[in-house]
């Protein structure tokens, strides 16, 4: 190439250098840029809501068959999921040493009458003999009362003890307490039983199932905040898609060792399809306090550390820890230094720190 032809690619290479365009900034910085950020107020009212919590289903009656009194047994009657009506024959039971005491007592017994009949034969006849003066004496005829009265007492003493022994022989029959299931039987016939001070299993054990308590355990935190006028919404674990609704039977108006009230509500179960023991979760009504603090629920910061909101003051940044109350779908009810009306920043991040200007 002769240099003619370098001439006119010269003049265009200066002519690219010579121009004013300024190179684009890869640096990444740029002019400072104001940045908006979006505000809303703190509110003052009532925040409904509702608490999910753990329940078990417990029998409305449960009660371990014991004897009254050591003893053999004769028969039983049922078995483990046996169905009862109160006083339904359950188990009998022998012990030959209540038959032979009663047949003691019962000789005392006729012993004692018919001694009282002849002291009371004898009072009659010295009180009648006594009509003639100077037949009996008068000390005579007190004494033979006394006697009288005396054998009278010994003698209801002796029908007492023959009644009394006839008591331990009712317990050897031992019926049905209420109306329920046999969920438990330990012994079979001509076992030796006895009480629950020797550490003996019970005959048996009955649950009322027909009706069931649904135990649910309030966390301190709730306890005051639990809407009693408004029925709960229940669901089993093993029963999916039911859902029932109940009113609160009862409540223990105490806290447990795990700082917590016992709340229970009844469900019906005549056709014993729900089982103690189940696992269920319950949907309690709450209230907030008449006048709470809301604000919105993303303009609350939580970290590992603490909980805040941003306040704007003077327009600067104020960071002001909270404690969280209810929470409801849009709002939450929170405690700290706040006051209806206070300006606090929406989407605030733990990012802004405090003192930052807001615009």
């Amino acid at each position: 190439m002769n240099g003619s032809n370098l001439l006119p690619v010269f003049l265009i290479f200066l002519s690219a250098c010579s121009s004013k365009e300024k190179p684009n900034d890869l640096s990444g910085k740029s002019n400072s840029v104001t940045k908006k950020y979006e505000i809303g107020l703190v509110t003052q009212k009532g925040l409904a809501s509702d608490v999910k919590l753990p329940a078990e289903l417990k029998p409305f009656e449960e009660v371990a068959i014991y004897p009254k009194v050591n003893g053999f047994v004769k028969n039983i009657y049922v078995d483990r999921g046996s169905k009862v009506k109160k006083g339904d024959l359950l188990v009998t039971l022998e012990a030959p040493e209540i038959e032979s005491q009663l047949q003691a007592a019962q000789s005392q017994y006729l012993q004692a009458m018919e001694v009282s009949k002849a002291s009371e034969d004898k009072y009659k006849r010295l009180k009648e003999a006594s009509k003639e003066a100077g037949s009996v004496s008068l000390l005579d005829l007190d004494n033979a009362l006394a006697k009288m009265k005396g054998d009278q007492a010994t003698a209801n003493g002796q029908r007492s003890n023959v009644n009394s022994v006839k008591n331990m022989q009712g317990y050897l029959t031992i019926r049905a307490p209420f109306d329920g299931v046999v969920i438990q039987r330990n012994v079979s016939a001509g076992a030796l039983s006895g009480s629950s001070k020797n550490g003996q299993q019970p005959l048996l054990l009955i649950q009322h199932l027909q009706k069931l308590r649904l135990e649910v355990q309030i966390p301190e935190a709730y306890v005051e905040k639990v809407d009693l006028r408004k029925s709960v919404s229940i669901s089993f674990t093993a029963i999916p898609g039911l859902n029932i609704q109940k009113m609160i039977s009862r409540s223990a108006n105490s806290l447990g060792n795990m700082r917590s009230e016992a709340i229970e509500i009844d469900v019906q179960n005549d056709d014993l399809k729900f089982k103690p023991g189940m696992y269920g979760e319950v949907r309690i009504p709450l209230l907030s306090a008449a006048k709470s603090l809301l604000v919105p629920n993303h303009a609350i910061v939580r970290s590992t550390e603490r909980q805040f909101v941003i306040k704007v003051v003077q327009g600067r940044a104020s960071l002001t820890d909270i404690k969280e109350g209810l929470a409801g779908t849009d709002s939450t009810e929170v405690f700290g230094n706040l006051k209806p009306g206070d300006q606090i920043l929406l989407h605030a991040t733990d990012e802004i720190k405090q003192g930052t200007k807001i615009n």
